[in-house]
């Protein structure tokens, strides 16, 4: 994998679009159990334009995956979207939509990829259908158009034979190919925003390089903005071109991905730099961030991140206030780190 420190500045260097397609703002996703509140997302607040991958990163649990399923409205009980919550999609609020309003966005304007494909792809069913589905659930086109948009989707993600894949199942892909599938279902309705929610976790390292590129690549080609989920600062320092930084529910740090990956200021920001394993020496133990992340019912106002903190003062159990450092970069921290990353 690239080096992680050359590959933020070049892609912090994209230029972006000033108007936001997406506007999430103080977003609260809460589920409502018999034993209590899991606040799973709290005051979630980020922006994304057209042409920009925006890179969410996290530990297991910090709310990442919960945060994309809020924008397409497919949290089930008992989770559900608290009162004061903005999501704008292309300047309309997405949460006063009914049901059948928002299927009209739903894969047509908003497309989805998820991280397994065999749960997205149905087994007995052949790629072809699946895909012209995708198309003729929003818009009513002629056989030859649906057959050529598919063949097109499939070449832009680098699927050879496209003509004869059409006709095959998921059984008869590799995982790789598989999840290009995915991909490119997402892309044959040209979406203007697409949430991938960690689709190269499951795949090698050879994989995950060149579905990277070809995710890049599409995104500069069309035009579409992205939400790439993760927990690997590595994968998002070759693809975002901001990165926001989430722990148990809400954000850390946001800022562009040369702010974040080569001037972190946020503990927990820079102790996730500090597990890539490509930065460490070689020889040296693999450095794991010590504790557990507190849970979701029982938070304070304070820092969620004071219990594993070597950071933590008396002021961090009190309300944190963001910090801008500058017109990207932002902070939540009072006891912020300076000087060069971990």
């Amino acid at each position: 994998m690239a080096q992680i420190e050359m590959t933020a500045t070049e892609t912090a260097a994209k230029p972006r679009m000033p108007k936001p397609v997406l506007e999430v703002s103080k977003l609260n996703t809460w589920f409502h159990t018999r034993r209590g509140i899991v606040k799973s997302v709290r005051d979630v607040s980020f922006t994304v334009s057209k042409g920009e991958v925006v890179g969410i990163v996290g530990e297991s649990g910090s709310g990442k995956s919960v945060t994309g399923l809020s924008i397409l409205r497919l949290i089930e009980e008992p989770g559900q979207i608290e009162e004061g919550s903005s999501i704008r999609f292309d300047g309309v609020e997405l949460t006063d939509l009914d049901e059948e309003a928002m299927r009209h966005y739903r894969g047509a304007r908003i497309a989805m990829i998820f991280q397994n494909p065999m749960m997205t792809l149905n087994p007995v069913q052949k790629v072809g259908d699946q895909m012209a589905e995708a198309i003729t659930e929003h818009e009513n086109v002629p056989k030859a158009e649906v057959r050529r948009r598919c063949i097109e989707a499939l070449k832009s993600v680098g699927i050879p034979s496209p003509e004869q894949r059409l006709t095959a199942y998921p059984h008869e892909f590799s995982g790789g190919m598989r999840q290009r599938i995915v991909i490119a279902t997402a892309l044959v309705t040209n979406p203007d925003l697409i949430i991938a929610d960690e689709p190269t976790t499951a795949l090698d390292v050879t994989i995950q390089a060149q579905i990277l590129h070809q995710a890049r690549k599409l995104i500069d080609q069309t035009g579409t903005a992205m939400i790439w989920v993760s927990h690997d600062l590595a994968t998002l320092s070759e693809l975002a071109d901001r990165i926001v930084v989430m722990y148990a529910g809400t954000v850390m740090e946001t800022g562009t991905t040369e702010e974040i990956i080569g001037s972190p200021r946020h503990p927990y920001t820079r102790q996730l730099l500090a597990s890539v394993p490509s930065r460490n020496e070689p020889g040296r133990e693999l450095f794991q961030i010590p504790g557990t992340m507190p849970s979701l019912m029982s938070l304070g106002e304070g820092c969620a991140f004071a219990s594993r903190c070597h950071c933590k003062t008396s002021a961090c159990e009190k309300v944190v206030a963001p910090v801008t450092r500058s017109a990207t970069h932002t902070v939540w921290c009072v006891n912020m780190e300076e000087g060069a990353s971990a």
